[in-house]
């Protein structure tokens, strides 16, 4: 009698909850875009509602996803590669025009210079004519004025003499001026500018070959900038191409692993961005939910540990109290609503470790009672 007699009364001393069941946070997935739903077979699990963590649940497609900039793109892209081999011709052909012209400005600087030194060369044998003639005059003025005292020569015939010597001088002063004139042409040449009376400084070829020079080098720079703008339509087109994916369409992957606890939707269904598709139960961070007598609450504290008592007889399990909220109830988004737990309104949440699971082992529903420490049954 008294064996029988103190298991009632223990359980009346006992600092515990008048209820108590297992639960677990509820994970609701929505859906990122707008589009169809889906059902993605199961991988890696033999049920349908198990899953793991990173398993594809449903899958979102939107047939009528926007695509304007992605277009816009690759039409950009097509006139480039249109355009590119266009610019690559007109430069190739500026390039061979370039050669050709500076083929024929050094063939006109190579003659020029033969020809002034051929100039030269013919100044050089008029001087030397010039000088032979001076000299000559000089003698024969000098023989002249030996002469006039005698009376052999006349003055008219010296005179003319004299004229003679003078004009011959000026004739090899005036050569060797032009002397000088084509040398300063010839040094001109060498440093690629042309003097004369009836051209520019520079031939109608050279001209030509710098403007051509010219046109080549802005033709490279279009080339340049082609290439550079297909490089960067091609990154950019990757890149949209990747936003317009996930865009069109999505997979909606487990975050945890645990069951689904509630599927609200179905295949072929259209969705919007940010509807709630499912809810999964994550177990792997299962609690108890307890209420207790408001005598009983008014004495716990967070942290004080606690053990657990399932009502099938089960093993207990310890854990420890890390909520108190009293009537205001849970601010959770547990799978069972602490609300329903209606016999006391004040509500303790005990984390319990070792309820922890990820499969099909989940615990939630589970009801028992909590024991809290002993020293909480103080008064």
């Amino acid at each position: 009698m008294a064996v029988f007699g103190w298991l009632p009364l223990k359980a009346v001393l006992q600092t515990s909850s008048v209820a108590a069941v297992v639960n677990a946070r509820i994970v609701t997935l929505r859906s990122p875009i707008d589009g169809t739903v889906s059902a993605k077979p199961p991988q890696g699990s033999t049920q349908l509602s198990v899953v793991h963590e990173g398993d594809a649940i449903l899958h979102v497609v939107n047939a009528r996803g926007d695509r304007v900039r992605l277009d816009d793109l690759r039409r950009q892209m097509s006139r480039m590669e249109n355009e590119r081999p266009s610019f690559a011709a007109k430069l190739a052909a500026a390039e061979t025009a370039q050669q050709d012209l500076a083929r024929q400005a050094a063939q006109f600087r190579d003659g020029r210079i033969l020809q002034l030194q051929a100039r030269i060369a013919e100044i050089q044998s008029a001087i030397e004519a010039a000088a032979a003639r001076r000299e000559k005059a000089v003698a024969a003025v000098e023989r002249a004025s030996s002469l006039i005292k005698s009376g052999s020569v006349s003055t008219v015939e010296m005179a003319r003499l004299t004229r003679e010597q003078a004009i011959a001088q000026q004739t090899e002063i005036g050569a060797r001026r032009r002397l000088d004139a084509a040398k300063v042409e010839l040094t001109a040449v060498g440093s690629g500018t042309y003097l004369g009376d009836s051209y520019n400084d520079r031939p109608s070829s050279a001209q030509r070959e710098e403007e051509m020079r010219q046109r080549a080098s802005d033709l490279r720079a279009d080339l340049a900038h082609a290439d550079a703008e297909i490089d960067w339509l091609t990154h950019e087109i990757a890149v949209e191409q990747f936003h317009y994916v996930n865009r069109a369409e999505a997979d909606i992957k487990a975050p945890v692993a645990g069951r689904i606890w509630e599927m609200m939707t179905s295949p072929g269904e259209d969705v919007r961005a940010g509807q709630p598709l499912l809810k999964l139960l994550d177990c792997s961070g299962a609690v108890v939910t307890a209420n207790v007598t408001e005598g009983v609450y008014n004495r716990l504290r967070l942290g004080e540990q606690a053990i657990f008592e399932p009502n099938d007889g089960s093993a207990t399990i310890q854990g420890e109290i890390v909520n108190l909220t009293g009537a205001s109830g849970a601010p959770a988004n547990l799978a069972i609503n602490p609300d329903a737990l209606n016999k006391e309104p004040y509500r303790v949440t005990v984390s319990m470790p070792a309820l922890n699971s990820t499969g099909k082992e989940c615990a939630v529903g589970r009801t028992g009672r909590v024991v809290f420490n002993t020293d909480a049954a103080k008064p």
